[in-house]
C-alpha cells in the first residue's frame, strides 16, 4: 500500500490549506478524502468544484444521491458509501432509496430505478451506450440534460473513488455508524 498523508492546513502543500479551510468551513471539519486529496490542491480544487456544479445541475437531490451511491457502489468504495449514506440522510433521501442503492436491489419507484439503470449502463460501458438505452432513458422522463449530468456526477466520483481505493482513506468518525462492505467481499469472507 501506497501511504497517503491525511493533510491538515499546516500540512498541506502550497495551495492546499486554503482548500482545506473552504472544505472546514463547508463541512464543519476536514473529511479525511479532502485532506489526502490536498496531496495535489489542483485535484482538490477540482473536486470541490465538480461538486459545486454537480449540485447545480438539473437533477433533483433525491435523484443526485441515487446517482452517487450507485457509482460509489459499483465502485466498491469503502469511504464513499457511508459518506454518501450520511449526506442522504442529512438531505433527507428516504431510507427505502438509500437501502437498495447500498444493497443493490430494484428501487420501488420505476424513475428512480430507470435512473439508477442507465447511471450503471454509463459507468460499465464507459459511456458507449446504445441509442435505445439512451431512448429507453429519456422515455423513463429525463432528458438529454440530465444524461450529461450523469456524466458530470461520474466525473466527481471516479475521482473521489479512486483515490479512496489507492489512499484507503479511513472513513470519517461522523460516517463510521454507515460502514459498508461490498456484497462480494461478504460472500468471499
Amino acid at each position: 500500500m501506497t501511504d497517503f498523508q491525511l493533510h491538515t492546513k499546516e500540512t498541506a502543500p502550497e495551495g492546499g490549506a486554503e482548500l482545506l479551510e473552504r472544505s472546514e468551513k463547508a463541512f464543519g471539519r476536514i473529511p479525511g478524502l479532502h485532506a489526502v486529496m490536498s496531496e495535489s490542491p489542483q485535484h482538490l480544487e477540482a473536486y470541490q468544484k465538480l461538486h459545486e456544479l454537480f449540485q447545480q445541475t438539473s437533477l433533483s437531490t433525491v435523484e443526485q444521491n441515487v446517482v452517487w451511491l450507485t457509482i460509489n457502489v459499483e465502485h466498491e468504495c469503502h469511504y464513499c458509501v457511508p459518506a454518501h449514506t450520511g449526506i442522504a440522510h442529512m438531505q433527507k433521501v428516504p431510507q427505502d432509496v438509500i437501502d437498495a442503492l447500498r444493497d443493490n436491489t430494484p428501487l420501488a419507484d420505476p424513475r428512480l430505478d430507470s435512473l439508477r439503470d442507465f447511471t450503471l449502463k454509463v459507468v460499465r460501458q464507459r459511456g458507449n451506450v446504445s441509442d435505445a438505452d439512451v431512448q429507453t432513458f429519456l422515455d423513463a422522463g429525463f432528458t438529454k440534460r440530465n444524461v450529461l449530468d450523469i456524466i458530470l456526477g461520474l466525473a466527481q466520483k471516479v475521482m473521489s473513488n479512486y483515490v479512496n481505493h489507492l489512499a484507503e482513506t479511513p472513513v470519517d468518525k461522523v460516517f463510521e455508524k454507515f460502514a459498508w462492505t461490498p456484497p462480494a467481499r461478504e460472500a468471499a469472507e
